[in-house]
């Protein structure tokens, strides 16, 4: 873990990667990937005499803590497939029946596989008491979050296309999503919960961050922290790209905040390796409370000086001091796309500006465009140019306005974004980026978008 720490860090000085700006040269931007997959390895990691987590076998992770009479798992992977592996791997370290289920929060990909833990003996289940609550988006627009969804994680691409998630690996066993779920059983309190369980001292903690279902779990004795989703390697996803409701940022820091007055001897996150050792597990939560809080106060403080999200995106960054941390580069939530999330869930869509109060409508505005750059063939040739020069989001632009006009190419509109999705695509060493605009450019090549590409 230490080599991969020093890799990153080195490729992030070379690459001159600023906190918010996410594009690098394309070997870079591969070399950055590859490093990051190292979190995920798979394999059994002992954090303590008797804590271990199981990295690598799905998404998320499994840990599993042995107790006297019998053993507790913490979260259960997405389906029962990927469970069993883990259940498997655990055997040879205790093949004590599971006492306890313990979810940190509700996402699938931690809750999934509870039925390959559980044998004769049926154990307790716990969960908060606002389990289930983990998306907060209405199910009316469950249609197109799935369409999202599946760009996000690249879902559809060839395993060429894609490297990983950010915080997860490629290519994962998504059959049997949730067919092994099992539901909570017991409730645990928003004031949390001190108990024994096989004989061990246990603590639940209700800690909203990444979800307003979620908790941390810490152990006394053994100074280990479960984070759950609220801390992984990268900096955090404050927004999901394919689509949530707003996650409260503040909350998630102060979240965070507490994790660290504890000073862990070890940080077991939701996803990626467990951190180890009191002085980087402690520093490791206190930088990314220290990260989140100061995106939050950054975009409020220019939110009050007037500021629209658009503005607030290219400006916010990390603290100087934080931007190089291998847990805090921008593998899978990225600064600005925090920034936005915090605006539109603070103010909603409205940036304050008349101007855009009732903007045209995109025909409209594509037309007037056109007619500004000297026509359509104007408009054409520069968004040509645009492409040829490499400048990708330019081009981009560009060709959304082309396909708008009734005298415009649409197919070469579509062409030249396909094209300029994949030159960014190949810039991108933030995952979900990367991912999305991949997903994106082969649903336009194959057809499968509208003529107006949603």
């Amino acid at each position: 873990m230490k080599t991969l720490v020093i890799t990153l860090c080195l490729l992030v000085t070379a690459a001159g990667v600023a906190s918010g700006q996410t594009q690098v040269e394309p070997d870079t931007a591969l070399r950055m990937l590859n490093a990051q997959q190292q979190q995920f390895e798979k394999g059994v990691v002992k954090v303590a005499d008797n804590v271990y987590t199981a990295v690598g076998f799905h998404g998320a992770n499994t840990s599993m803590i042995v107790g006297t009479d019998g053993v507790i798992i913490v979260d259960t992977l997405f389906g029962p497939t990927s469970a069993a592996k883990a259940a498997e791997a655990f055997r040879q370290y205790s093949d004590q029946p599971v006492k306890a289920i313990i979810y940190t929060h509700s996402h699938g990909d931690h809750i999934g596989g509870a039925s390959a833990f559980v044998g004769d003996e049926k154990p307790d289940i716990y969960g908060t008491e606002t389990f289930g609550s983990a998306e907060g988006v209405n199910k009316a627009v469950d249609p197109v979050k799935q369409k999202r969804n599946i760009r996000q994680f690249g879902r559809n691409l060839s395993s060429s296309e894609i490297i990983n998630r950010g915080v997860t690996p490629a290519g994962t066993d998504d059959g049997d999503r949730g067919k092994g779920f099992l539901p909570p059983t017991v409730t645990v309190p928003s004031s949390g919960l001190k108990t024994t369980i096989a004989g061990v001292e246990i603590e639940f903690h209700i800690g909203p961050g990444e979800t307003d279902d979620a908790m941390f779990i810490w152990l006394p004795k053994e100074k280990v922290l479960l984070a759950g989703d609220n801390f992984y390697s990268s900096f955090p996803n404050l927004y999901a790209i394919r689509g949530t409701a707003y996650r409260d940022v503040l909350n998630w820091s102060e979240s965070v905040g507490k994790m660290a007055a504890l000073k862990p001897h070890v940080v077991v996150p939701g996803h990626t390796m467990p951190i180890q050792g009191q002085e980087a597990a402690t520093t490791a939560l206190t930088d990314y409370s220290e990260a989140i809080r100061s995106v939050y106060d950054q975009t409020v403080r220019g939110i009050n000086a007037g500021k629209g999200p658009d503005q607030l995106a290219h400006e916010v960054k990390l603290p100087e001091h934080l931007k190089d941390k291998p847990y805090l580069i921008e593998f899978y939530g990225t600064v600005p796309h925090a920034v936005r999330a915090i605006y539109s869930g603070l103010l909603g869509w409205y940036d304050g500006n008349p101007t855009t109060l009732s903007p045209m409508e995109p025909k409209l505005k594509a037309s007037k465009i056109a007619q500004l750059a000297g026509g359509t063939q104007k408009l054409t040739e520069r968004m040509n140019t645009a492409l040829a020069e490499q400048d990708f989001q330019w081009a981009l632009e560009l060709s959304d306005h082309l396909k708008w006009l009734d005298d415009g190419d649409l197919k070469l509109a579509r062409k030249v974004k396909i094209e300029a999705l994949r030159g960014l695509a190949a810039r991108e060493f933030n995952a979900p980026n990367r991912n999305y605009y991949l997903s994106y450019a082969n649903e336009l090549e194959s057809g499968q978008l509208s003529e107006v590409w949603f």
